[in-house]
């Protein structure tokens, strides 16, 4: 259900993105804003990256095999982290360099009005995306604050897919200020200054979602609440004495893999034993629908 969830979420994205991208391209030909430009090409760089985002959750959905007895869940990630790096060079920092030549060689804009017109409709368009995006990340985080879930969930694909609607609204909320100081003050350079934030505001959130990405790509541990879980069904458990030692890796979004040693009672037999572990597992794997791969191992010490 998560998964379709996302992906309707980069779906739609994508479609919007798309229909923004040609009216952005044509007005930036028409009115030669390099605000618009910026945003045009940020715009066309989204695309681009649901475009790999769905990538990413068609490769994660791959079943295990020899050469990946684990599955593939971590596709999505490095697929994420092709997002944030394509939106650091790709939208970011060619918008500084684009910034940084219009103020130097400041060139007019014409048809400011169209410009403006058209930057606040997409405004408006990727506000109500971004919208999507926040009652989708209120519906899973529980009590949890907003910017704290942001950077405790692991599923890359909505971290991505609302950092890059967050970035578009704030890259054209600066590029409508930075054309309509032009179109009042006469001065191309406002313009210029509006495509150098643009730039920066893609950047800065490139390296968010890199930073978070990373961590999830090289085995971040999984959801606290996974192992609580499991020290609970222990704890209940009158022939399983504790928990000596367990992980929870995050192996894809919604793949989480445990591993642990327990102490059992002494008295158990062989068949017993397994009863006891086999039981263990079924009621934890029950509440934690998450777990795909559980090893649990009984032992005295750790």
């Amino acid at each position: 259900m998560a998964h379709d969830d996302t992906a309707a979420h980069i779906w739609a994205s994508l479609w919007s993105n798309i229909l923004i991208t040609i009216v952005k391209l044509g007005s930036a030909v028409w009115t030669g804003s390099g605000a618009m430009l910026a945003e045009s090409i940020h715009t066309a760089a989204d695309t681009v990256n649901q475009l790999l985002l769905l990538q990413g959750l068609r490769e994660a959905q791959t079943p295990p095999d020899a050469d990946h007895p684990l599955g593939h869940g971590r596709s999505a990630y490095f697929w994420s982290f092709m997002v944030a790096l394509f939106m650091f060079l790709g939208g970011g920092v060619f918008s500084v360099y684009e910034g940084i030549q219009h103020v130097l060689h400041p060139e007019p804009v014409h048809d400011l009005p169209v410009a403006i017109a058209i930057l606040g409709l997409s405004l408006l368009l990727d506000c109500w995306i971004t919208y999507g995006n926040i009652r989708a990340f209120n519906n899973r985080r529980g009590r949890e604050g907003f910017f704290s879930h942001l950077r405790s969930t692991k599923d890359s694909n909505l971290v991505v897919v609302f950092g890059e609607n967050a970035a578009a609204v704030l890259g054209l909320a600066v590029a409508l200020v930075s054309l309509l100081l032009a179109e009042v003050t006469g001065d191309p350079r406002f313009d210029a200054v509006g495509t150098l934030l643009v730039g920066v505001v893609l950047i800065g959130v490139a390296v968010f979602l890199a930073i978070e990405i990373k961590s999830l790509l090289t085995g971040e541990a999984a959801d606290p609440r996974i192992l609580e879980t499991l020290r609970a069904e222990v704890n209940a458990d009158p022939m399983v004495c504790e928990v000596l030692n367990a992980i929870a890796i995050q192996q894809g979004p919604g793949e989480v893999l445990v591993a642990a040693k327990v102490r059992v009672e002494n008295s158990l037999d062989a068949r017993g034993l397994v009863t006891v572990i086999n039981d263990l597992e079924a009621r934890f794997k029950s509440r934690c629908r998450e777990v795909r791969w559980l090893f649990i191992e009984p032992d005295h010490t750790d």
